[in-house]
């Protein structure tokens, strides 16, 4: 079986090399990916039978390779690796997908490609279920798209708008729309969030200044949005400040 490994980690990539060495069966192709969008095109190309997917990738990550991968006609199986303190990892000590955790044993790695299947919609959202089901906060948001379930990182997220029953989530691609509680959100994600608004979270992160306006009212100035603020309502305003204290 022809095999892809796809990690960020030069040495993590050189470490499955040699495992797979000492595997009969599996032949590693070459050359390795670096990073979610290098594995997309040579998954393309090469048509790889098995794909060691790395979790925790800069750009496209491992889940959202994944779900890119959901919409083939014919996308290969999938091992994921995650790292034991890796936001997320969790999850997957739950779940049924095939995965092994680094460093990564020969023995766990047998036992991971015997397991390998073709990656599912439905399992890939599971891994984003809230805290209360999953054992901690969710590492993805889950939103179902035209194209099924799209998966967005955390850290890419810059606001929650709850507009009547949906929840318009703005991140560093475009926006998605959210069938959730805007509170089940805060209460899930406080420590990364703040309300500025009874209608929006922000990311901490993100907040750039707060800026009053000659007519008395305040804005939000956030990384991401190009410019553009968010209103935050005068109820809301001291916590702000405060917050912003300790950044």
């Amino acid at each position: 079986m022809n095999v892809l490994i796809v990690d960020d980690e030069p040495l993590a990539r050189e470490r499955l090399t040699r495992l797979f060495g000492e595997l009969e069966g599996y032949t590693v192709l070459e050359p390795s990916a670096t990073n979610g969008e290098e594995a997309l095109a040579l998954i393309e190309s090469h048509k790889p039978d098995v794909v060691l997917l790395d979790i925790g990738m800069p750009g496209l990550d491992g889940l959202q390779v994944a779900a890119r991968l959901c919409e083939r006609e014919a996308p290969p199986s999938v091992v994921f690796c995650t790292g034991d303190d890796e936001y997320g990892a969790e999850a997957f000590k739950d779940s049924t997908l095939s995965h092994v955790t680094k460093p990564i044993q020969p023995q766990a790695l047998r036992e991971a490609l015997r397991k390998a299947e073709k990656p599912n919609r439905t399992q890939l959202a599971a891994l984003t279920r809230p805290g209360s089901e999953g054992g901690g906060p969710r590492s993805h948001i889950s939103a179902r798209t035209r194209k099924g379930i799209e998966l967005i990182p955390l850290p890419q997220v810059i606001y929650f708008i709850a507009d009547h029953k949906y929840v318009t989530l703005r991140h560093e691609a475009g926006e998605v729309l959210l069938d959730e509680p805007l509170k089940a959100l805060e209460d899930e994600f406080g420590e990364r969030f703040v309300r500025i608004h009874r209608n929006a979270l922000v990311a901490r992160e993100r907040i750039e200044r707060l800026q009053r306006t000659p007519l008395g009212h305040f804005q939000l100035f956030l990384k991401g949005l190009d410019g553009d603020a968010l209103t935050v309502s005068r109820r809301h305003v001291a916590g702000v400040r405060k917050m912003m204290q300790t950044l």
